[in-house]
């Protein structure tokens, strides 16, 4: 039986509430209220709810996605599992600490040492070099100069910067610099990676060229992430579980398949109902064990169901996954008759 993965990061009823007074309305003694009516209630009396009773589990190694329209919640969400904003109720336990108890030094010791954050905004400090940028988290954690820079040349190899070490901010282009941004995040090997829609500022073009550098590194480092999008596509094609947002309540958590094919209520299913299937829903998502695979080198479990399409016109009907697992055609064709029923369109 496989062992079952390790939560690195658990939340339980976690409140985030902004206005005059939010923590007269949580009964410290437990946690006994209706969350739909006391968010009903905080926005009656002049609150905004940014965060109502989410609970949810991040698995050690796993790319959790939390997406949803702008104000859903997502960003205050992340800013609080990062401590830059504090709960009015909950509880997140990571490290085996209580982190929205934790506070002074200790806090600033796990934000330097265990955890990475990206944002949208590169935050590069346009008076350093990239290979300075990328050290200068190492510097105020007392590293020695030729420390701190070795580990920060270290990381823009990893990003494919090494030769642009010496290059000041304005002298790269908007990819390059989020480049920085990662390898900077990256430099003290944080256990959790926070990345708050680190390339929604970037061209289309740009921005799939670093989603596909962002999953060639998770390869690579099998780093735990909170990644925040409000990009649909993006979360399908980065995710391993998404948790879709709304009001800053948590609608549904499953994997993109699940979302996609099972939606929760008549919202999630109109979130999603213009997604293309065949380029969302992963081999891996249909693929089932099988003693008896095809021959032949087997296929990616994170490419798209439509890498099949020439395949299945030539008249196959059953592919190899890896992990010893099997697609079947008669799967793939039922997602595509799915895809062509509603006319999924995005890209």
């Amino acid at each position: 039986m496989a062992q079952a993965p390790e939560i690195m990061l658990s939340c339980r009823n976690l409140w985030k509430v902004f206005g005059p007074r939010p923590g007269y309305y949580f009964d410290t003694a437990g946690y006994r209220i209706d969350p739909d009516a006391l968010a009903a209630r905080l926005r009656r009396e002049g609150h905004i709810p940014a965060v109502a009773d989410a609970s949810f589990d991040v698995k050690k190694g796993e790319i959790f996605v939390i997406m949803g329209l702008s104000g859903s919640g997502k960003s205050t969400l992340v800013r609080c599992l990062s401590r830059l904003l504090d709960i009015e109720h909950g509880a997140m336990e990571f490290d085996g600490r209580d982190l929205g108890r934790v506070g002074g030094r200790e806090l600033t010791e796990i934000r330097r040492r265990k955890m990475g954050m990206v944002f949208q905004s590169f935050g590069l400090m346009p008076h350093l070099t990239a290979l300075e940028n990328v050290a200068f988290p190492l510097k105020l954690r007392g590293m020695d100069r030729a420390a701190r820079e070795a580990r920060a040349q270290e990381m823009l190899d990893l990003v494919e910067l090494g030769g642009r070490a010496d290059a000041l901010p304005t002298e790269l282009s908007g990819g390059q610099q989020q480049r920085v941004g990662i390898a900077r995040s990256l430099a003290p090997d944080p256990e959790l990676w926070f990345l708050d829609e680190p390339f929604s500022a970037l061209d289309p073009l740009i921005r799939r060229q670093m989603q596909d550098e962002f999953l060639r590194l998770q390869r690579q480092l099998k780093k735990t992430i909170v990644f925040i999008t409000h990009d649909i596509m993006e979360a399908c094609r980065l995710a391993d579980r998404i948790a879709l947002m709304r009001g800053g309540r948590i609608i549904q958590i499953g994997t993109p398949a699940e979302i996609l094919l099972s939606p929760a209520d008549d919202y999630v299913a109109a979130f999603t109902a213009e997604v293309a299937l065949g380029r969302a829903i992963r081999l891996g998502d249909l693929a089932q064990p099988d003693a008896a695979p095809p021959e032949g080198a087997p296929l990616s479990a994170r490419a798209p169901i439509e890498v099949l399409l020439p395949a299945l016109a030539a008249g196959q009907r059953r592919f190899a996954v890896e992990g010893g697992r099997v697609v079947e055609a008669a799967a793939v064709l039922e997602v595509l008759h799915r895809d062509a029923r509603h006319g999924g369109t995005a890209t």
